[in-house]
């Protein structure tokens, strides 16, 4: 992918301020759905009519009043509970001060362009995006409160997923929720081009309608963490031996040999070279990711010898990589997982990770919540 076609989008200033809002949700056998997803179908411009239906048939249902959510949903057998709500995207950070929400890779404008009008069309934003952060123990303390209570939706959908979800209305709670989460740090982990495009329309529509607030689901990684998964690369018209020769002309520590031999050295500052014929690995300076030397240092100068890969795709099993490379396609690069401390700490030295550094799991299914946003209703929620 060409670097310099990506933008990074801007961080918000703290304090994080999850607003009320009135949620919809769609029937439970059309939750995370092909059924489901026909309610979002283009013409997107269609969208709000199509649910009105919906809505009249019983298939979705929309709140009546305005809530602060918790949800928690198990895929696979792994839970997560998170808080969700109307990020607030009105307090861009500044230099000099520390940000509240910090993305962490750049995104692709014209991918953004595509969500802006799509979300604007159909006044809905249909899924948060995930937020990963370290709770305090009084918002822990909050969060049990709260789901020791009988849920308020309760669904098994048809993927396999199983939701409850809560919602916080009492007054002194969300105000409890607000002061709880006054010096908290959140790092985006899905849904930066949404994000983008959250900040898009809130700058095109106004700070204080609607659009001035993004669904947003903050999830505590010390409670029920995403899975933070590697993302690895096939790099198509390359071989193991272009990018040996780089990596030692940048004097690095790089080892060749068999391909479980180049396999048991992979660990946190170590990536694997893998192509049909022959394999190695290259250890990774401390103060870097290996991540960001194959993107930063490694394709760079291939380009600059005029040898650049004809595409790379991104691979989330090792085994999905090393097939591409067996049959012949390229070089399967081999990619250890990344801990969220690891992440913060790039991003606290003034560093953005590659497009695609990260997979955080499991994502919720679509439809359990989502937040209708209407234009010109004086309702900010």
């Amino acid at each position: 992918m060409d670097e310099s076609a990506v933008v990074c989008p801007p961080a918000l200033a703290g304090p994080v301020r999850l607003h009320p809002f009135r949620a919809l949700h769609l029937a439970a056998n059309r939750v995370g759905t092909a059924a489901g997803a026909r309610a979002f179908a283009h013409p997107h411009d269609r969208v709000p009519g199509r649910l009105a239906g919906w809505l009249r048939e019983g298939l979705a249902v929309e709140e009546t009043s305005p809530a602060v959510w918790v949800h928690e949903y198990t895929a696979r057998g792994m839970t997560v509970r998170g808080i969700v709500g109307a990020l607030d995207l009105t307090r861009p950070a500044v230099p000099g001060t520390a940000p509240a929400v910090l993305p962490h890779e750049r995104v692709l404008p014209a991918q953004v362009d595509e969500l802006e009008r799509r979300m604007a069309e159909m006044q809905l934003q249909p899924a948060a995006i995930l937020l990963a952060h370290r709770a305090t123990p009084r918002l822990r303390a909050l969060v049990e409160r709260v789901v020791a209570a009988e849920p308020d939706v309760e669904i098994d959908d048809p993927t396999g997923q199983e939701h409850r979800a809560w919602a916080v209305t009492d007054p002194s709670t969300t105000r409890e929720l607000d002061e709880s989460l006054a010096g908290t740090q959140a790092l985006i982990a899905d849904g930066h081009h949404r994000y983008a495009a959250y900040l898009r329309l809130c700058a095109e529509h106004g700070a204080e309608g609607p659009w001035g607030r993004g669904l947003a689901m903050l999830v505590d990684h010390d409670d029920t963490p995403l899975f933070l998964g590697a993302i690895h690369r096939l790099l198509r018209g390359v071989q193991v031996a272009d990018l040996v020769a780089l990596a030692r002309d940048a004097g690095l520590c790089v080892r060749t040999g068999g391909r479980g031999a180049a396999l048991n050295a992979l660990d946190r500052q170590v990536l694997v070279l893998a192509d049909s014929r022959e394999a190695a690995w290259v250890r990774v300076p401390e103060d870097r990711l290996p991540v960001e030397l194959l993107h930063h240092d490694l394709l760079p100068a291939l380009r600059e010898q005029g040898r650049p890969e004809t595409g790379t795709d991104h691979l989330h099993t090792a085994e999905q990589a090393l097939a591409g490379a067996d049959a012949g396609s390229g070089t399967a690069v081999l990619l250890p997982a990344l801990e969220l401390d690891e992440v913060m700490t790039v991003l606290r030295a003034g560093r953005l990770l590659p497009e695609k550094a990260t997979s955080f799991q499991p994502k919720p299914s679509v439809g359990v919540l989502m937040r209708p946003v209407r234009d010109g209703s004086g309702d900010p929620t």
